[in-house]
């Protein structure tokens, strides 16, 4: 009976370094202070038809602090990567000068900065809602096994062990995201 509770805990810590992790990649689009090709992580350009992301139809790379550049691998494609920029809305104002496309990051202001760190908030509330599905998932199949003649002792302490993880990872997020509000905040 404990290898199901095993597993039970196992999957779910799996899940909860699944939603840190999540909230790590979504962190990478939060931009604050220098150009990063991370930044443009969630444009997908329209490439003969098919949602294509916009590293695999261009080289992108960050001159200095301020700009980023890419070079499309086919000419034809710089209108196509200019309106997808635009389209993902990203406050970024392209500028095509017929053979790279350049960004010219603008300094954060008060107001974005403000904004970024509420996206952020939004962000790590988001994380927590999945590793609290996770608790209630672990929970929920460990009431199963009791009813299936689990000892009550046994279930309890995995229950224990469930709110620990979700404890632990909770707090994974807040740290988390205290680094990025600072990180964002920062002049």
């Amino acid at each position: 009976m404990t290898e199901e509770i095993d597993f039970i805990l196992d999957s779910t810590q799996e899940s909860m370094e699944g939603s840190i992790a999540h909230l790590e990649k979504e962190f990478l689009n939060i931009r604050a202070g220098k150009a990063s090709p991370a930044m443009l992580g969630s444009v997908f350009v329209d490439y003969y038809g098919s949602s294509t992301a916009l590293n695999q139809v261009a080289k992108i790379s960050t001159p200095d602090a301020r700009t980023i550049t890419l070079q499309p691998f086919e000419k034809n494609m710089l209108q196509t990567i200019e309106k997808a920029i635009m389209i993902a809305n990203l406050g970024f104002n392209p500028m095509n000068n017929g053979d790279l496309i350049i960004i010219s990051v603008p300094p954060l202001t008060e107001d974005r900065r403000r904004e970024l760190a509420k996206q952020a908030k939004s962000e790590a509330e988001d994380a927590k809602i999945g590793i609290r599905n996770a608790r209630k998932e672990a929970n929920t199949d460990i009431k199963k096994l009791e009813k299936e003649g689990t000892s009550e002792d046994i279930c309890k302490s995995a229950e224990e062990e469930v709110q620990n993880l979700t404890n632990t990872f909770i707090k994974k997020v807040d740290e988390l995201l205290s680094q990025k509000e600072a990180e964002i905040m920062k002049v």
